[in-house]
C-alpha cells in the first residue's frame, strides 16, 4: 500500500473528476484520458512515479494480451458479415420463421443476433432497408420496427462478446469468454421482451411509413398487404448467402468456447477433451469462425477485396483496444496503489450489494460522455481491483458493467442520431421517446434482472 487511505481515494477522486473533464469539455481523446487518469491516481495515491509509469504499460499490456486478438478477429468476422449480406440472410429468415403481426419480434431477434459480431451503428444501417421495406409491405410504423432492431441490436452488443466493450470487460475482471457469453445472451432475453412492448407501444403513438415518392416519411392510416413484403424477400435471398453459411461464422466460436468452457469447468482435459479446449480457446475459436466467413461467404469477393474489407475491420477496432489496453492500465494502477484494497474494505461495510459498484459507475460515466463502451471499460477498470477484494460473483461483476452502460442515450451517443435519422425521427420529444426512453427501460430491467441473479450466484 503506498499511500494513506485518504490520499489514495483523494487521487482516485481526482483521476476520475479529471478524466470526466478530458473527455467532455476537450480535444482529448478517451485513450489519452485513461493514461492520464491512471497517472494522476498513481501519484496524488503515493505511488513513486517511474513504478507508476511501468505499471500503466504493465496493466495495458496484460489487458490486451487476454482479449486484444479476439477483439481484432471479431471485427474481421463482422465486416464480412457486412458486406457479403450475411445479415440480411438472417434478419429475412427469421422473419419468415416468425411470421405475420410478429414482425417486432422478429426484428428484436434478428438485432440480438446479428449484433453479437458486427458493431451496433453498422448493423442496423444494413438492417434499416429491410425495417422500410417490411414498413411498406404490412402497414407497420417504421417507428415499432426499427425500435425493436435497435434495442435486440444494442443489448447483445453491450452483453455479449465478441463485441469489444463486454470483451474487454471481461479481459478487465479475469472472466471466462465462455461464461461471460452465456450469461450475456441469458441477461439479454427479459430485457429485449421489455423493449418490444415498448417498441409496439411507441410505434401506435408515432406511426409513420416510408414514402416512396421523396424517399421521406408520412403518417397514414392504410396498410397493405403482407404477401408483397414476402415475394420481395425471397426476390432478394437470391441475391445473398444460404441462411447455413450466415449462421456458421458466429455459430462455430459461440460453439467451440462453450465447449471449452463445460469441459474446463468439469476438468476433462486429457485425450480428444484437450484437444477441443485447444479449439475453444477463445483466440483459436474466434480464428476457426473468421476462416468460416471468409470460406462460406468471401467467396464472391476478389483476394485483394477481402483483405481489403477485413483490413477495414480493423481500423475501427484499433481505438477500442487503446481504450480497452487503457482502462486495464487505469485499474492496474488503483490495485497496486492499494486504493482498492483500501475502498474494498470501506464497501463491505456498507448495506449495499456491491454488484452495483461496477453499474452506477457505468451508468454516471454514460451519462457523462456518451460512448457505451468507454462506459463499461472505465467502470470494470476502476470496479474490478475493489472487487476483487470483496466476495463477489467477477461474472455477475462484469455483466454489471456492462449494463450499466445502457442508459439514456441521448445526444452524446452516435447511435442515438443513427436511430432517429435513419427513422425519419426530426423533432427533438419524439427523438428521445424513439431511443432515450427504451435503453432507460433496458437499462432498469437489466438492474432487476441483476440483483434477481445476484442472490442466486
Amino acid at each position: 500500500m503506498s499511500g494513506s487511505g485518504v490520499q489514495m481515494v483523494a487521487g482516485l477522486a481526482l483521476a476520475v473528476t479529471i478524466l470526466i473533464i478530458l473527455v467532455l469539455k476537450t480535444k482529448v481523446h478517451a485513450f489519452l484520458a485513461l493514461i492520464i487518469a491512471a497517472s494522476i491516481a498513481g501519484i496524488v495515491g503515493g505511488m513513486k512515479p517511474t513504478l507508476v509509469a511501468d505499471t500503466i504499460s504493465a496493466g495495458f499490456g496484460s489487458t490486451l494480451a487476454s482479449i486484444g486478438i479476439v477483439i481484432g478477429l471479431g471485427v474481421m468476422i463482422g465486416r464480412i458479415l457486412e458486406v457479403s449480406g450475411a445479415a440480411e440472410t438472417l434478419a429475412y429468415a427469421l422473419l419468415k420463421a416468425v411470421g405475420k403481426k410478429k414482425e417486432e419480434w422478429a426484428m428484436a431477434i434478428a438485432g440480438y443476433v446479428v449484433s453479437i459480431p458486427i458493431f451496433v451503428d453498422s448493423a442496423f444501417v444494413i438492417l434499416n432497408p429491410l425495417v422500410k421495406a417490411l414498413s411498406k409491405r404490412t402497414g407497420k410504423s417504421v417507428v415499432s420496427l426499427g425500435v425493436a432492431l435497435a434495442v435486440g441490436l444494442v443489448i447483445t452488443h453491450s452483453l455479449v462478446p465478441p463485441t469489444p466493450g463486454p470483451l474487454g470487460v471481461a479481459g478487465i475482471f479475469g472472466v471466462d469468454i465462455g461464461l461471460m457469453i452465456a450469461l450475456g445472451l441469458a441477461f439479454a432475453v427479459p430485457i429485449m421482451i421489455a423493449g418490444v412492448l415498448y417498441a409496439k407501444w411507441i410505434g401506435k403513438k408515432i406511426y409513420q411509413v416510408p414514402n416512396e415518392e421523396d424517399n421521406g416519411f408520412i403518417r397514414p392510416t392504410q396498410q397493405v398487404a403482407y404477401q408483397e413484403f414476402l415475394e420481395l424477400a425471397s426476390a432478394r435471398e437470391k441475391e445473398l448467402p444460404s441462411l447455413g453459411r450466415s449462421l456458421l461464422p458466429i455459430l462455430l466460436p459461440i460453439l467451440l468456447i462453450f465447449l471449452n468452457t463445460t469441459l474446463t469447468a468439469i476438468e476433462l482435459d486429457s485425450g480428444i477433451y484437450s484437444v477441443l479446449i485447444f479449439l475453444g480457446k477463445p483466440i483459436i475459436a474466434v480464428s476457426i469462425g473468421l476462416l468460416a466467413a471468409i470460406y462460406a461467404l468471401a467467396g464472391n469477393l476478389s483476394r485483394a477485396e477481402s483483405l481489403d474489407r477485413m483490413e477495414e475491420g480493423i481500423q475501427t477496432a484499433g481505438i477500442i483496444l487503446l481504450v480497452t489496453g487503457a482502462g486495464g492500465a487505469l485499474g492496474n494502477v488503483l490495485r497496486e496503489s492499494g486504493a482498492g484494497n483500501y475502498i474494498a474494505e470501506q464497501i463491505a461495510d456498507l448495506p449495499l450489494p456491491a454488484i452495483l459498484i461496477p453499474f452506477f459507475v457505468a451508468t454516471i460515466v454514460r451519462l457523462v460522455q456518451g460512448s457505451g463502451t468507454v462506459a463499461m471499460i472505465t467502470a470494470a477498470s476502476i470496479s474490478a481491483p475493489i472487487l476483487s477484494q470483496m466476495d463477489v460473483n467477477m461474472a455477475l461483476a462484469a455483466q454489471a458493467a456492462a449494463m450499466g452502460s445502457m442508459i439514456f442515450s441521448y445526444f452524446n451517443d452516435s447511435l442515438f442520431w443513427v436511430v432517429n435519422r435513419m427513422l425519419g425521427i426530426k423533432e427533438v420529444k419524439e427523438q428521445i421517446m424513439v431511443w432515450s426512453v427504451p435503453t432507460t427501460i433496458c437499462w432498469g430491467v437489466g438492474l432487476a434482472s441483476l440483483l434477481v441473479a445476484n442472490l442466486f450466484l
